[in-house]
């Protein structure tokens, strides 16, 4: 039997971390973290509890670990937008149409999107978690508004408080996570120049 070798052990340990992380993404969005337990996890994930207390020492750590990848994807995806060189009203419609792919074609994107929804709402959680939303949190929403604020000055965004239109964006693509998170495969994403109006002339 031929040993593994470095990257072959590291390409499994990153296959085990996704696999736990998406299991309890899961459970988390559906039950919360008071609900979930380690167990829940471990069957959900189909490996055995001590091998997830190998990558994590609790459930609250793969909490924060969720939340940090939450913030890592979207983030990453608003400061990618920003870099392109596409006019503001390009940026706001390939947000839209990709936002709305996501959701139809990653059940974790609106998983994701649940998530830091309640975690935001909730003081329950770890103080990891919390001091992670509140440095991060307000990223997309400034983002957004940077480019709505440049399209209004080019005449393509419409000309409305650009923080509110920003906001009406997050709250009108959350709003839709949350509803496929909830109602799952019957859930068909809307059409995109119906969001698309709202913003751009």
């Amino acid at each position: 039997m031929v040993p593994r070798n470095k990257e072959e052990n590291q390409r499994i340990k990153d296959e085990r971390r996704e696999q736990i992380l998406s299991s309890a993404l899961h459970l988390f969005a559906r039950n919360g973290l008071a609900a979930t337990k380690i167990t829940d996890i471990a069957s959900a994930a189909g490996i055995s509890q001590g091998l997830i207390y190998h990558y994590y020492p609790s459930k609250e750590d793969i909490f924060v670990a969720l939340i940090g990848v939450a913030f890592e994807r979207i983030n990453e995806a608003c400061r990618w937008l920003e870099s392109q060189h596409l006019s503001p009203s390009e940026k706001v419609k390939l947000a839209i149409r990709e936002l709305l792919r996501l959701l139809e074609e990653d059940e974790n994107a609106a998983r994701y999107h649940l998530l830091i929804a309640q975690a935001t709402a909730s003081e329950a959680i770890p103080g990891e978690a919390k001091k992670i939303i509140q440095r991060e949190n307000t990223y997309p929403y400034e983002s957004m508004e940077r480019i709505m604020a440049a399209g209004q000055k080019e005449g393509t965004i419409k000309q409305q408080d650009a923080g509110d239109l920003a906001l009406v964006f997050w709250t009108s693509i959350n709003g839709l996570a949350i509803y496929k998170a909830v109602h799952g495969e019957t859930f068909k994403a809307p059409e995109a120049d119906i969001l698309i109006r709202m913003f751009c002339e």
